[in-house]
């Protein structure tokens, strides 16, 4: 059964800025029948009706009881849920989410949640639960682990037809209690992004997606599983108020475009018309689907400010919640979820205790059978793993050196898991066995009436709330024309008074056409504005590659800029680009014609000799530096120059002249070598035809 976004206002008190700018009140609340009235400089009031408004005064306790106490109770039954504040920079939202836990009645929507899922799951019976979280933040469109050893590194979103969108290597923390949940909370909440701006000190510069998965087993082996998101969203601004330059002004442009992305998608759902939805146009709203015309119950919390100096943007968020809440969404109980982690658990178990079973003689023994067909089963899964792992890199077009790096690892725990079967024995599985089963919870409470009794109350009065609003909505007026008058009089004013009423509408509508041809030429400003500054730096980081191509070596493939650009790959997904891996080109001289027509004859042995040759040539070389240093230079210099040595030196020269001959385009060097070429004594046996002069054939080399 379809149901519609619940959607709340909150306004909280001035803040100090607007009390020293002394800017007046421009919101108006009626609680009872969930009304906000924004008021202009003129005094024209613009109303809006939603399922619940709450002024300066409201806690966060009220808020709670009245509207997200019905959900969670939805989340522990197997639902899905999610509750995400909304609204400027400095409005509230944050305050809303997490509150003060100093102070009881101000405590947030997620320490509330957390108490209100511990306690229902102790004090229900015949049920086993297991509670897990995780917590992550999108910062400047990036996906980022806020309880990961690496709070830093980038995280991708994934889609599978079974789990649908997940993010791929989100860490995940068994929570056995509130302090658990809350230290998780506390540690994340360290870790985000926050700056500070005109419109607020700590303003947070991500949005922040906390979600607390219960899983619910029943005696029978069925499996619930619901889930709730708890988001944070980081607040839209407009950078003449916000005063945000550098890195602000870059994280504001992607917070507005990712908000501006959410406002299409929720368009797009409300309008029916639409044929795309464009969850896709941001990293928000992909992980927002199911919570978006989804299988999901969603709340939304519009935080405004009560300040006439944010009137255009308290505006524009009650426009966006009035949106908002003509969205429907299709929740349904997810029962035997294929991704449950309970059922991994139980598996996990049952397998262990049955591997290690009582022998003959009574004690527990490994069945060896069976860890060789979990060793199997292992090992397919890793070949299963490595395929998949190879397909997914080459549909994404990741460098091999991350193949490699992810490769090694899966290999490394698949070498762990193989190892511990080896090393399996009695202790160790019941110990691991005793683990898994202290993770899980369920009826510490069971037979604390006054916890149930509490709990059941809570649920009545919040659902009691939503009936006499939905009555003081009166949304079946009896129309003033087919009522019985008693005089003529009595009729025509109250036709009277039914047409001021239409022709006041009429105005508002027409106000309402002229206030947003405004909005959307302050959003076209700014558009625009961003469009300059980023144009600028786009600018900036051109010049800069100008002037550093040219010093950049021509034997790498990135000295061809332009051979690069259409070698970048476009990746939707991640909304990058994926560039091509660098490389170096070593640049390799070709041989001469010659040399080829050398080597088409030279025979094995010869080329073993060539080989011989370079050695010698490479131990003679060692020898003469290491001689080098003994040697007495001046006395070699003016030794007297005997026969012998007029002779050698005599030979040395014939060879180099004949290689010359026969190779004119090769240089011959010292000892018979060339470049790329080695002249050896069998070859110049075969080409020497010159006689010695008369002059040297008299001497006598002996």
């Amino acid at each position: 059964m379809a149901e519609s976004v619940r959607v709340a206002v909150r306004c909280r008190p001035f803040n100090q800025r607007e009390k020293d700018l002394n800017t007046k009140l421009c919101v108006g609340i009626t609680p009872n029948i969930g009304q906000v009235n924004l008021i202009a400089d003129d005094g024209t009031p613009k109303d809006f009706t939603f399922d619940g408004s709450y002024f300066m005064d409201s806690t966060g306790e009220q808020i709670y009881n009245d509207i997200v106490f019905p959900l969670v109770e939805n989340v522990i039954e197997g639902y899905n849920g999610t509750v995400f504040a909304y609204g400027q920079t400095g409005s509230g939202k944050t305050f809303s989410m997490q509150g003060v836990e100093s102070i009881p009645a101000q405590r947030g929507v997620i320490p509330r949640a957390f108490d209100h899922i511990f306690t229902a799951t102790a004090t229900t019976e015949n049920v086993k639960f297991l509670v897990h979280c995780s917590y992550l933040e999108i910062y400047n469109e990036e996906v980022r682990d806020l309880l990961g050893a690496d709070n830093k590194q980038k995280l991708e979103i994934k889609e599978q037809p079974d789990r649908g969108v997940y993010v791929a290597g989100l860490s995940m923390h068994v929570c056995h209690d509130v302090p658990a949940c809350k230290e998780l909370m506390t540690r994340g909440f360290n870790n985000r992004h926050v700056g500070a701006t005109l419109m607020n000190k700590d303003s947070s510069r991500s949005h922040s997606i906390f979600t607390v998965y219960v899983e619910g087993m029943t005696e029978s082996g069925s499996i619930r599983m619901g889930k709730l998101n708890l988001v944070d969203l980081a607040g839209s601004e407009r950078q003449s108020k916000t005063g945000a330059t550098g890195d602000r002004l870059k994280e504001a442009t992607k917070i507005n475009l990712s908000l501006s992305a959410l406002g299409n998608v929720i368009s797009a759902l409300v309008d029916g018309k639409s044929k795309h939805i464009p969850y896709r146009d941001s990293k928000l709203t992909r992980l927002l689907q199911d919570s978006l015309g989804g299988n999901t119950k969603t709340i939304m919390i519009a935080c405004v400010s009560p300040s006439s100096d944010n009137y255009d943007e308290t505006l524009s968020t009650l426009r966006y919640a009035n949106r908002a809440k003509n969205i429907k969404n299709k929740p349904t109980i997810n029962e035997d979820p294929k991704d449950a982690l309970l059922r991994e658990y139980q598996e996990e178990i049952a397998r262990l205790k049955a591997m290690v079973q009582p022998g003959a003689a009574g004690p527990a023994v490994p069945d060896a059978s069976l860890i060789e067909e979990e060793r199997k089963k292992l090992r397919e899964e890793f070949e299963q793993a490595m395929t998949d792992l190879r397909g997914e890199y080459e549909r994404e077009q990741t460098s091999k050196a991350e193949l490699q790096k992810d490769l090694e690892e899966l290999k490394a725990e698949y070498e762990r898991a193989n190892a511990n079967l080896d090393n399996l024995n009695p202790e160790e599985a019941a110990k691991k066995i005793q683990q898994l089963q202290d993770q899980f919870i369920g009826g510490e409470e069971a037979g604390n009436t006054q916890l149930k009794q509490k709990r059941m109350k809570q649920l009545k009065e919040a659902e009691t709330k939503t009936q006499k609003l939905a009555a003081a909505l009166n949304v079946h007026k009896d129309d003033p024309l087919l009522q019985v008058y008693s005089t003529t009089q009595e009729k025509l004013d109250a036709v009277t008074s039914q047409l001021e009423k239409e022709v006041k509408k009429s105005k508002g509508y027409e106000r309402e056409i002229e206030d947003l041809h405004g909005e959307f030429e302050l959003d076209r400003l700014d558009y625009l504005d961003t469009i300059r500054k980023q144009d600028q730096q786009l600018k900036l980081l051109m010049q800069i590659m100008d002037k550093i191509q040219p010093i950049i070596k021509k034997d790498t493939n990135y000295s061809n800029i332009d051979r690069i650009k259409k070698e970048a790959i476009w990746n939707e997904d991640e909304s990058r680009w994926i560039l091509p891996e660098m490389s170096m080109n070593r640049m390799i001289l070709p041989l001469a014609n010659n040399v080829k027509l050398f080597s088409g004859y030279m025979s094995e042995p010869v080329k073993q000799e060539q080989t011989l040759l370079r050695s010698n040539f490479d131990d003679k070389l060692r020898e003469r530096l290491a001689k080098s240093d003994s040697e007495n230079l001046a006395n070699s210099y003016f030794k007297p120059v005997k026969q012998i040595n007029v002779i050698n030196k005599y030979k040395s020269d014939q060879k180099l002249s004949t290689a010359k001959s026969l190779f004119p385009t090769k240089t011959p060097t010292f000892d018979g070598l060339a470049s790329g070429v080695i002249y050896t004594d069998a070859l110049f046996e075969r080409a020497q035809s010159a006689k010695r002069p008369a002059r040297l054939a008299s001497l006598n080399p002996k």
